[in-house]
């Protein structure tokens, strides 16, 4: 069982790192806990609520952009 763990670790990892990037986001003491309140409370995990506000952001600022274009 211990070699199909690993073997299955490896596939993963091995899928992950071909398919997406990743970077560390630093947030202050007690933040992880509100982020992860909200996210609970939208039905998303941590890392669907950070991207769709991440996006959301993004959006906002191109629209602006074209306005003042």
């Amino acid at each position: 069982m211990d070699k199909k763990g690993k073997a299955s670790t490896r596939a993963k990892d091995k899928y992950n790192a071909a398919n997406y990037d990743s970077f560390l986001l630093r947030v202050k003491k007690g933040e992880t806990q509100v982020i992860d309140a909200a996210a609970e409370r939208s039905g998303k995990s941590r890392n669907a609520f950070i991207m769709e506000a991440i996006e959301e952001k993004i959006e906002r600022e191109n629209k602006q952009q074209d306005l003042s274009d």
